[in-house]
């Protein structure tokens, strides 16, 4: 009874891995489509032109992780810093604590304060840099979507994670992570950064 039930717990984990691969694939050539569309792009119209594809690390399914979510009890609107003089309002929604190789980390989430019933009401934002930023990433750290989550987990998949629009063009304004969304460890997941 145990060998089957660990087969079938086996066979079970086989098949979440699957769909989250597929889903950071399906992202990854999403976001690809994006900056190949003419008017979707947040790339000039010379890195259009040289655009074929985005540099990704490998998907790894270690950098996909179940975190648990607690949301803050109170969280005062503060202005996030930008490459530009642009002080958009946020708010702390809450922060996620999760173990990569061992070590535990903690993340703020954000949303923005003027959401309001628009549709991303249930989105927050977790800007993060982490060791990889200024040589295989890019220096002003990556960017990551997600949903409010139903309960007390939510699921970080860093092999989805972005690049600020301003990493390819100079006319966006771009939040800047708070340090204190500063990772000591590399996150190779997500875009990659070249600056050709």
């Amino acid at each position: 009874m145990k060998f089957l039930l660990l087969i079938y717990i086996s066979l079970s984990l086989s098949t979440v891995l699957r769909a989250q691969k597929k889903s950071s694939q399906e992202f990854q050539s999403k976001l690809n489509q994006q900056y190949a569309d003419t008017i979707k792009s947040p790339l000039t119209k010379e890195g259009l032109k040289k655009f074929k594809e985005l540099p990704f690390f490998k998907i790894d399914e270690k950098y996909i992780v179940n975190a648990h979510f607690e949301k803050a009890d109170k969280s005062t609107p503060f202005k996030m810093k930008t490459t530009t003089n642009r002080l958009p309002s946020y708010v702390n929604y809450g922060v996620a604590s999760f173990e990569i190789d061992g070590k535990a980390f903690l993340l703020n989430l954000y949303q923005n304060e003027i959401v309001g019933d628009n549709e991303y009401k249930d989105y927050l934002f977790l800007p993060f840099t982490d060791a990889t930023n200024g040589n295989d990433s890019y220096g002003g750290g990556r960017f990551l979507d997600l949903k409010i989550p139903d309960g007390d987990r939510i699921e970080i998949d860093f092999n989805k994670a972005y690049n600020p629009y301003c990493a390819y063009n100079h006319a966006y304004s771009c939040p800047i992570p708070p340090r204190e969304n500063d990772l000591d460890i590399r996150i190779e997941a997500g875009v990659k950064y070249e600056s050709k």
